[in-house]
């Protein structure tokens, strides 16, 4: 492969490698993205991309050099602080855009700094990509994993294919829970979870889905910030003028 011509930098990733195989080109926890240059603003700004809906993939694909590596085989977690330093490495750290108070609903244009976004981490002890709850309700015992990219693009398929047939109701929870949970009292098999998931009560969901978020390794784009003399925590919107700063005023 000829030199890599462009400068670079090795970053760190939330789940610092450890939900990855053994011999995973990820497994030590760290990525090597380039600087953006015009073609990948060339990415950002094609309208046939931003139809599909993969403007983002592309842009990420096309910023990683780590051999053997591509957007599909991060975390989603990995894949959101990819994303976050691509932008820093690009345009620097400050963002400026428009947020809510939660407070009072007022409108007012903000600068944050995205380096100060902290990693949110696996709990200790996790060494690879299993997890496994016993329902409150139910007292169902479900293992679950945690998606990656490939995984999302599968999801984002089925649920256009799904509009076709039923527009009314679209069934994101139950579609993203069958491609996340890996067995139930055992059993691995996709019709028992796909039976499951159909049935599964509330209580039941909630509770899993709060697990699947604490234990999922992310960058944490809230930040406490000062308004109208009060702390109040917001969260960091991904507005037009994320990737494009002289749009977003």
């Amino acid at each position: 492969m000829a030199e890599n011509k462009f400068p670079s930098e090795l970053i760190d990733l939330p789940s610092e490698g450890r939900l990855y195989p053994e011999g995973h080109p990820l497994k030590d926890g760290k990525i090597e993205i380039k600087y953006m240059t015009a073609r990948e603003e060339d990415i950002l700004t094609s309208q046939n991309l931003i139809k599909k809906g993969v403007v983002i993939d592309k842009l990420i694909n096309s910023l990683i050099l780590t051999e053997g590596v591509s957007g599909d085989d991060l975390l989603i977690g990995d894949k959101n602080a990819v994303m976050v330093a691509a932008r820093v490495l690009a345009y620097g750290p400050e963002y400026v855009c428009d947020i809510k108070n939660p407070n009072t609903n007022e409108t007012i244009s903000h600068t944050f700094n995205l380096a100060d976004c902290p990693f949110k981490k696996l709990p200790k002890g996790i060494t690879e990509n299993n997890f496994e709850v016993e329902l409150p309700i139910s007292k169902k015992k479900v293992t679950f994993k945690l998606l990656t990219g490939k995984e999302e693009v599968l999801i984002n398929e089925e649920l256009k294919a799904s509009e076709k047939i039923n527009s009314e109701v679209k069934p994101e929870l139950t579609t993203r829970l069958r491609h996340t949970i890996t067995s139930v009292d055992g059993d691995e098999s996709q019709s028992t979870i796909n039976n499951f998931v159909q049935n599964m009560l509330a209580r039941d969901s909630m509770h899993l889905r709060k697990i699947m978020r604490d234990v999922t390794p992310d960058i944490d784009l809230s930040q406490e910030i000062e308004l109208g003399g009060e702390s109040v925590t917001v969260n960091i919107p991904m507005t037009v003028g994320f990737f494009w700063p002289d749009t977003q005023r």
